[in-house]
């Protein structure tokens, strides 16, 4: 299998860049005050640079959109995020959220259907704001639940929400709007609980 290729972002003092290497980037850095970070594209790298090297931006995305994600790893249940590209929160004007800025949904819910719920806000907001790009990282939502390809025994909660998703969907894409998929690690909604 091949190795994946990571881009390393430095900036000391007034002097930034990126190296494809953290033997590299070890050697620019070492010893001295600097900022840095790998990340999985070289326009990610750049963008966090122009962004100020700051490290509380986890992740940055190189295209304008509305990123959603949802995740069971905090000890609570499951919650959900959505966010614009910069990682800014887009729930706390309508939802309850808890100090990170996402949602608990509470319940005995899945993963899954928390996927599909932060879909469904991410559609409800592209819509709203005119935004043509909705970006997820569960396959399983963008593919499947999100069109209504969904098995009868998830229950009838989560049928009812991807029938809600199924119709959000079809205005979004009758207005211009595509679900697109991006990888966890570039998803700056992604709430961390991934598995490396």
């Amino acid at each position: 299998m091949k190795k994946k290729t990571k881009y390393y972002a430095y900036l000391v003092g007034s002097k930034q860049g990126i190296v494809n290497t953290w033997d590299e980037c070890q050697s620019i850095v070492s010893g001295k005050q600097a900022k840095y970070k790998s990340f999985e594209t070289k326009e990610e790298a750049q963008k966090w640079l122009d962004l100020g090297a700051d490290y509380s931006i986890k992740r940055v995305a190189t295209q304008k959109g509305i990123f959603f994600d949802a995740g069971t790893g905090g000890g609570q249940g499951v919650e959900i995020n959505v966010t614009n590209e910069n990682g800014d929160k887009l729930l706390v004007d309508f939802l309850d959220v808890n100090e990170k800025g996402h949602h608990l949904v509470k319940g005995n819910a899945s993963n899954n259907y928390g996927e599909l719920l932060a879909c469904k806000y991410a559609l409800e907001i592209a819509i709203k704001q005119n935004i043509k790009k909705v970006f997820g990282d569960s396959k399983l939502i963008l593919d499947f639940w999100s069109k209504g390809y969904i098995k009868k025994s998830v229950g009838e909660e989560t049928l009812n929400l991807a029938s809600q998703v199924k119709k959000l969907r079809r205005k979004f894409e009758k207005q211009g709007g595509k679900l697109l998929y991006i990888s966890g690690g570039s998803n700056p909604a992604d709430l961390g609980f991934h598995r490396p």
